[in-house]
């Protein structure tokens, strides 16, 4: 952390682009932030020879592959399966934007583009087969097109794996940027950026446009600039993103003139309005007479996905009972043998919409543990609503195991059959710490779930507050993709045993 003291003010130098037309033929200077050139690189190799290995296995699998081309040389058929369809991938993938450096690393855009691609690769085999009535196995067509699909979209969620880590380990791959705003907006923006260091954000430096005098002997994580040239400081600093938070991104011409001025420069602009945990697909940007105008949907909670939520969890749950009872039935009696008592723990926790229900879960504790707990109230080592010991003395070492591994969890399944839960949602709290008072309060629009977004981003490692803080993203930001994408999550956390005790 460092001090802010004293502030270097020099006067501005002048901008190096004031809204001048440049020239149509004149060539920006390339960008200055290139990690994603070599890896846009490695997904067009890994995009081909995941589709040229689809139908490599479409040819050894089917007999009949070559069925349209009895006609045509042997050789014309192998181009067009192991060369032509593959490059025909790539091409349609790249119409989709699917290699767009915006898309690639973070959310589910990228995914969703290359799903678009394949169906267009479909209509686009079909469409080609029609026009020159080439009758070919629909069986080794389907294949290999579903086949490519699949495997493509297994290779970028393993190069984003692999992309992930080297952010997290060594800090390459990623933006560079110099925040630019007053000094609260600016650290609410670096701590949202360096929340997840998969994200490839890094905040270099900031320099303010208001309160320089509050701001002085204040600790902050990077250096802290005023009255600088901000295209000149990001030189300096060796940024390659420049972006303006809160209030800054108001101030009228203030943005057009920066973004004036950092034309040809390489440089990136980015703007983080005073709007947070607003997911994508519930922001529009609507220009009225040349104003853009941020309009922000009200959140998704009721309607057709609703009812497929609801139906999944019933189905799931009901198959997940049927497939676990002989687990159910060995872990009930290592629990026995471990400690007499009850197999089963039910508690009282508040629901949906404020109604209290008895959460199911297997016993990882003493029978004496409630009466225990009042002598460990003050080691408790989380804030807020919960209590929290990594080596909590009531729990019994077959508990310990059960809530390493999250089995103790798996009876929600009943409450999940029952509507009183569903897969995905904020977890239940118990019901015996009064009213939820203030924005805790919004959690209780969806019912609770077995796993969370709060889970798989931390569990118990994590505080009160950005607990809080991610269940009332999931809620203000929910649909059927995102439960999916927590539901996968989930297995990773699981197996890793992150933040379980």
């Amino acid at each position: 952390m460092r001090h802010v003291d004293s502030f270097e003010i020099q006067p501005p130098t002048p901008p190096s682009h004031n809204g001048v037309p440049r020239s149509a033929w004149a060539r920006a200077r390339r960008r200055v932030s290139r990690w994603h050139r070599p890896y846009i690189a490695f997904l067009l190799l890994l995009d081909f020879g995941a589709a040229a290995l689809a139908s490599f296995l479409a040819v050894q699998i089917f007999e009949q592959a070559a069925s349209g081309f009895r006609n045509a040389p042997e050789a014309w058929f192998y181009t067009v399966a192991f060369a032509l369809l593959p490059l025909g991938w790539v091409l349609i993938l790249w119409g989709n934007r699917a290699y767009d450096r915006r898309y690639l690393g973070l959310g589910p855009d990228e995914f969703k583009r290359v799903i678009r691609g394949g169906v267009a690769v479909a209509a686009t085999v079909s469409f080609l087969a029609f026009a020159t009535k080439t009758t070919l196995s629909r069986w080794t067509v389907g294949f290999a097109l579903l086949g490519a699909l699949l495997l493509i979209l297994l290779g970028r969620m393993i190069a984003r794996a692999c992309l992930h880590a080297l952010r997290r380990r060594a800090g390459h791959a990623g933006h560079r940027m110099v925040l630019v705003g007053t000094l609260p907006e600016c650290l609410e923006v670096y701590t949202t950026v360096t929340r997840n260091p998969s994200v490839g954000l890094v905040p270099v430096a900031i320099h303010l446009t208001d309160g320089y005098a509050a701001a002085r002997g204040l600790e902050t994580p990077v250096p802290v600039y005023a009255g600088r040239d901000v295209l000149a400081l990001v030189r300096e600093v060796g940024g390659d993103t420049i972006a303006v938070c809160g209030s800054a991104s108001a101030e009228p011409g203030e943005l057009r003139r920066l973004a004036w001025q950092l034309e040809g420069s390489g440089v990136d602009l980015v703007v983080a309005p005073q709007l947070t945990d607003i997911a994508g697909p519930r922001v529009h940007i609507r220009p009225i007479e040349g104003l853009p105008l941020l309009h922000v949907e009200e959140p998704t909670l009721s309607g057709p996905a609703l009812l497929v939520k609801n139906l999944m969890d019933r189905v799931a749950a009901g198959l997940g009972l049927l497939l676990l009872a002989p687990l159910f039935l060995a872990i009930a009696v290592a629990i026995r043998i471990s400690d007499p008592g009850p197999v089963f723990f039910r508690q009282p926790r508040v629901g949906h919409e404020g109604r209290t229900f008895r959460v199911w879960k297997f016993r990882t504790m003493y029978v004496d543990a409630e009466e225990r707990l009042a002598g460990l109230v003050d080691q408790n080592e989380t804030d807020g609503m919960l209590f929290k010991m990594k080596q909590d003395p009531r729990v019994f070492p077959v508990g310990r195991f059960l809530r390493a591994t999250s089995l103790d969890e798996l009876p929600q399944l009943i409450n999940v059959l029952w509507g009183e839960m569903s897969l995905v949602g904020p977890r239940p709290l118990p019901a015996d710490d009064g009213d939820f008072l203030g924005d805790v309060r919004r959690r209780l629009l969806v019912r609770p779930g077995m796993t969370g977004l709060w889970q798989v981003s931390g569990r118990s490692d994590l505080s009160w507050d950005e607990a809080v803080r991610l269940d009332l993203y999931y809620v203000d930001n929910w649909s059927l993709a995102y439960d999916l994408s927590i539901l996968w999550r989930t297995v990773g956390v699981v197996l890793a045993r992150k933040g379980a005790y």
